[in-house]
Parts: structure tokens; C-alpha cells; sequence
């Protein structure tokens, strides 16, 4: 008798179970068809990518200790070779790592600017409502200086005089902040996060505005950008960013 009311009180719990199972597995097929998606139409507008690492726990999935930038960074010295936007690899690395996030290479096709959060939203809103058009734009989360917002735009390419190219490191340096505080310029040989990507800390890289919008002449948004950044560190003490990968290798 006391078997057969086992078999009773465990069989509900047991059906119960398998459903619930068969329920979530489709929204995480779902979830990386969306991952999927988004990917393929970041690289379909012509933005080379590369697999990055991801969070593991609150660290990094990469094998540096101490990694002061865990899961922003590409998992591949050669990520600037390695860049494609072939749909084939691409899909081939959504799939085969489903826990990656994704790195676009800039300078080639694309650039990125590169703002707090703060005065990200403030530029945007200004830019819109003077009708900039805008690109795609990301929000990249965190605190403080690591909250940030990022607009694509078209790569200026070469110019004439080199003296106009500001590399995206020298935007970095304390010595620059007074004439462009707080903004980061990726051009060659730097990289961003794309959407959708997952840091520590339940954060995320996810997109505002997206890749369904041209890229713009940097030079059209860099004004108020500059502005809206100009009266951020007039509010907000800063402190100097760690690197995120060394860009020269």
C-alpha cells in the first residue's frame, strides 16, 4: 500500500517536472535564435566581428588573472584578423559557443564613439530633437565611468593629415580628457561589444537603436557629444580606464 501511494505522489511531481523542462527548453532555443538574429544583422551591414569572452560567475571566462575588463574583451590576439562578417562563420560561432559575446573590429567599415551613459542619453535626446540623424546606438552597462553609451557611425577612412586620426587609446590618456573628457573614438585597430552581450554582475550590452539605421558621419554627432560629455566631468570625478586587450598585438 505504501508503494503504490508512492507511485501516486511521485507521478504528478514527475509529469510536472518533464513539462516544465519541455517548456523552458524552447525559450532558450528561442533566446539563441534571437542572439542568432541579431548577430547575422550586425555582420549583413558590414560590421566584422569576432567571438569575445563571457562572464563566469563575476569573473572572466578567460585565463588572466585578475582580468581588469572580464568578458569585453576578444578571446583571440588575432581578433583583428579573425573579423569577418561572412554569415556561414558567423553562424558557426553563435552556435558553437553559445555562451560568447561578440566584438566588432572599427576602423574598417565603422566607427564608434564612445560616451558615458549620463551624457549619452543627454546628446541623444539633443541630436534627435534637432534632427541629427543617428545612427545605431548601444547602451553598455556598469557603474559610474564603465556605464557607457556607444553611436556607430561610418569610418572617416585614411585621412590626408594624419595629424585629424585620433586613435582610440589616445582618447583614453588623462592628458586628453580636457579637450574631449569622457570620449572614446574607436577607430582602427580598436574593438567594442555588439549586442547582445552579457557582463558580470547581471549586466548587459544591448542595443537602443538598431542596426535598421545608417551609420552617420562621426563628425555630425561629435559636437554635442563633446558638449554633453564637457558637462559631465564637470559633475562626475573620473578615474583612469584599465585597456581592455592590448590593441598593438
Amino acid at each position: 500500500m505504501g508503494s503504490g501511494s508512492d507511485r501516486v505522489t511521485r507521478g504528478p511531481q514527475s509529469r510536472i517536472s518533464q513539462w516544465l523542462r519541455r517548456r523552458s527548453k524552447p525559450a532558450a532555443e528561442d533566446s539563441g535564435r534571437e542572439r542568432e538574429a541579431l548577430l547575422l544583422a550586425v555582420a549583413a551591414a558590414g560590421l566584422p566581428l569576432s567571438p569575445a569572452a563571457h562572464p563566469a560567475g563575476y569573473r572572466c571566462s578567460c585565463d588572466r588573472i585578475g582580468c581588469p575588463t572580464p568578458a569585453r574583451h576578444p578571446i583571440s590576439f588575432a581578433w583583428q584578423t579573425q573579423s569577418t562578417t561572412d554569415r556561414a562563420q558567423v553562424e558557426r560561432w553563435a552556435r558553437d559557443q553559445p555562451e560568447a559575446n561578440f566584438i566588432t573590429a572599427t576602423g574598417m567599415v565603422h566607427d564608434v564613439l564612445d560616451v558615458p551613459l549620463e551624457a549619452g542619453h543627454n546628446a541623444l535626446e539633443r541630436l534627435l530633437a534637432a534632427g541629427v540623424e543617428v545612427g545605431p546606438v548601444a547602451e553598455s552597462g556598469g557603474t559610474g565611468d564603465h556605464a557607457r553609451m556607444l553611436f556607430f557611425t561610418a569610418t572617416r577612412g585614411t585621412p590626408e593629415d594624419e595629424d585629424e586620426w585620433w586613435p582610440c587609446e589616445l582618447d583614453c590618456h588623462p592628458e586628453t580628457m580636457d579637450e574631449h573628457p569622457g570620449l572614446r573614438w574607436h577607430c582602427r585597430g580598436s574593438y567594442v561589444l555588439v549586442p547582445p552581450a552579457v557582463l558580470p554582475g547581471d549586466l548587459a550590452v544591448s542595443w537602443i537603436r538598431g542596426m535598421e539605421y545608417g551609420l552617420p558621419d562621426p563628425l555630425t554627432l561629435l559636437e554635442t557629444l563633446t558638449d554633453a560629455c564637457a558637462q559631465y566631468a564637470g559633475t562626475t570625478p573620473h578615474t583612469p580606464q584599465a585597456v581592455a586587450w592590448p590593441l598593438g598585438r
